[in-house]
């Protein structure tokens, strides 16, 4: 213990004032800790502006999330087609089934939950028809879509693949840009199945596309991949073929080969039927209907109505077939009977 030290703790013990040069050497430790304080609290602000401001000081960086769900009775296909969905989809996130079929705005909850700004929600109904909401949370609009034709990537088993985590060229039909109800169901799609650039999970490459083409009122999905090959290679005769050989080499020592780029699906596939187009997000005004759309189970319907009417004819047919035979009397239990023989075995030894 040094000199100092032992003097201050004397003047602690007779209850004498503090000597003042404490008092001086403490206020600038104060001063400096309040100041680092202050410095690093600027600092960390200043380098979050750094972070959210673009490389380039022109774009802002386009932030997309995607939350992933379905609801409960979907069928293996189903369950499928959501995992090659979201095997595509970097930027999503797949969640536990929904169990509520009646409250889907609970969905923008959960979406801030998760810090998705994307909804896509497939429902099942009656174990066997499978509806796609996409949604743009939490302002909206919404799109409902009816999916038929559903063909998965195990099921189409193409030869074809795509890196998982990569980019892909969203390819939109001309009608798209004809109708005001098309330019909205396109901007959910590319705000839903576009992957943005420097996503966390994705990969810098664009090695397949997503085809969206419009026929009779639904939408075509089809997904294809970039394959690149070389160009097939010509064979000459003599002389010819060696010059055109050396004038290859010494072309592809200057620059690369050119590539032949071709499209090869790889899948899934399905069709998408537009319904509805709400302003909110699962409910508001409806923006859209579809004037021609019917629902699977009037279509059941119709097909059962269509089998009765065809049995209820037959047994129409039976009916007036027996009419007639009792008319005529060939039936015992018609309107006019046979008249009875006295000569008959059966009334002469009754």
């Amino acid at each position: 213990m040094t000199e100092a030290q032992c003097a201050f703790e004397n003047r602690i013990d007779q209850n004498l004032p503090r000597p003042f040069f404490f008092i001086c050497v403490s206020t600038p430790c104060i001063n400096q800790c309040e100041m680092a304080a202050v410095y690093k609290a600027l600092s960390k602000s200043a380098g979050d502006k750094n972070d959210e401001a673009p490389a380039n000081g022109s774009v802002k960086r386009n932030k997309q999330r995607v939350l992933i769900l379905s609801s409960r009775g979907v069928t293996y296909r189903h369950r499928h087609l959501l995992k090659d969905l979201a095997s595509m989809m970097p930027h999503g996130r797949v969640d536990a089934k929904y169990d509520q079929k009646k409250r889907l705005g609970e969905l923008n909850e959960l979406a801030e939950l998760y810090n998705c700004n994307n909804i896509c929600f497939f429902e099942a109904r009656k174990g066997q028809d499978l509806y796609l909401w996409l949604s743009k949370a939490p302002n909206g609009p919404t799109c409902k879509f009816l999916v038929s034709n559903i063909h998965t990537m195990e099921e189409l088993a193409f030869s074809g693949n795509c890196l998982k985590g990569s980019r892909p060229i969203l390819s939109f039909d001309k009608s798209f840009d004809t109708e005001p109800h098309l330019q909205v169901i396109k901007q959910l799609f590319v705000q839903t199945m576009g992957v943005p650039p420097l996503q966390r999970r994705s990969k810098p490459f664009i090695d397949h596309v997503l085809s969206f083409s419009v026929a009779d009122g639904r939408i075509f999905m089809r997904v294809y991949q970039v394959q690149e090959t070389e160009p097939s290679k010509k064979a000459g005769d003599g002389d010819e073929a060696i010059e055109d050989a050396k004038k290859r080499k010494s072309r592809q020592a200057e620059k690369d080969k050119e590539l032949d780029v071709s499209l090869l699906e790889i899948g899934p596939r399905c069709v998408l039927q537009p319904i509805i187009i709400q302003e909110g997000s699962f409910g508001g005004a409806l923006l859209y209907e579809n004037k021609h759309f019917v629902s699977p189970n009037q279509v059941r319907a119709d097909l059962r109505r269509k089998g009765a009417s065809k049995s209820n004819l037959r047994a129409e047919k039976v009916i007036n077939r027996q009419s007639k035979m009792g008319n005529l009397g060939l039936r015992s239990d018609g309107d006019h009977k046979k008249p009875v023989d006295q000569l008959d075995s059966r009334e002469l030894f009754a």
